[in-house]
């Protein structure tokens, strides 16, 4: 029988150095059920194809006006030039502006690809896994709204003796994660706060489902790499990164990962505000700044006084 389980993907990023150990590959799911309003990717907040129009990029030429059908893009003279639009609630996504755009200002985000595929591009990189103790991961965006793409990926990464890792939101059910559990190396689960409530205003959902998948995942003795995005007015005190480093400390008990640091804390950032633009989303968090350093090796200080192991960037 023909495996016809495709994935909707916004991005296969070679070369990663923080997705995990060693030169890797991560592949970027498209789709999350969390809505973190500082999130890095909004590119795989939603999941369906999106069109992204980079305005800045844009030369006039008229050519995705002449194309679409929909009447979604629009260029008309303006006081101090063309003026270009984009109506995005007239567009269907078909694509063909974005094949007319010579200059990259309209650019398609998501993909629906075979595993297969994944895999060619996946294997092109194998000296680089084997010389650094890299290997593949995957992320997003959420892998596990797309649980059978995800295991037929991991599962021929597995047999090509490639090291695998899942970077997981763990706001999914328990089977998904379980039924990955024989073909993952290593997770890495996002912490964003350790009060249920203050989790919900800030993502959208309560932590509850996520500790319960934790604390199950924790009790299995895979390898596992908790991350904390240390976000300003969410979770950048002293008091809020304790509450974690307890959290994971009481779920970790006496365990240790060889090579592998128990916590991350990883400095919030501006980076993502044209994405957003691009997207034709807000971006709420355009007035927070980035944790100085004197801040990160504060609360850095502060995770390792609960006896786990923690890094930063």
């Amino acid at each position: 029988m023909v495996n016809e389980v495709t994935g909707l993907i916004f991005n296969i990023q070679r070369f990663s150095i923080h997705d995990g150990p060693g030169i890797r590959t991560t592949v970027f799911f498209k789709g999350c059920p969390l809505r973190c309003f500082w999130c890095h990717n909004p590119e795989g907040l939603r999941y369906k194809p999106e069109i992204q129009f980079f305005s800045t990029r844009c030369i006039a030429c008229g050519e995705c006006v002449t194309v679409c059908e929909q009447g979604a893009q629009e260029l008309h003279d303006g006081p101090q030039g063309p003026l270009r639009i984009y109506h995005r609630e007239l567009c269907v996504t078909c694509g063909r502006c974005v094949d007319t755009c010579y200059a990259g200002g309209l650019q398609m985000v998501g993909r629906r690809v075979s595993p297969e595929a994944v895999m060619d591009e996946i294997l092109e990189d194998r000296t680089f896994y084997e010389t650094s103790s890299g290997g593949v991961t995957l992320s997003g965006g959420e892998p596990m709204l797309q649980p059978e793409f995800a295991r037929e990926i991991l599962e021929r990464c597995k047999g090509e003796g490639i090291h695998t890792a899942v970077e997981t939101t763990a706001h999914c059910k328990w089977e998904y994660l379980a039924d990955l559990l024989p073909v993952t190396d290593l997770f890495m689960i996002d912490i964003k706060h350790a009060d249920p409530e203050k989790h919900r205003v800030a993502t959208g959902v309560s932590n509850t489902r996520i500790l319960n998948n934790v604390k199950r995942l924790s009790g299995t003795g895979k390898p596992i790499i908790f991350r904390v995005p240390v976000v300003p007015t969410v979770n950048d005190t002293p008091q809020d990164i304790a509450a974690i480093a307890q959290l994971i400390k009481s779920l970790l008990g006496s365990r240790t990962r060889d090579n592998h640091a128990d916590l991350e804390l990883l400095p919030f950032h501006r980076l993502a505000g044209d994405k957003y633009t691009s997207l034709g989303l807000e971006y709420k968090a355009n007035t927070l700044e980035t944790p100085t350093k004197e801040k990160m090796v504060e609360l850095v200080e502060v995770a390792r006084g609960y006896r786990i192991t923690v890094r930063s960037r």
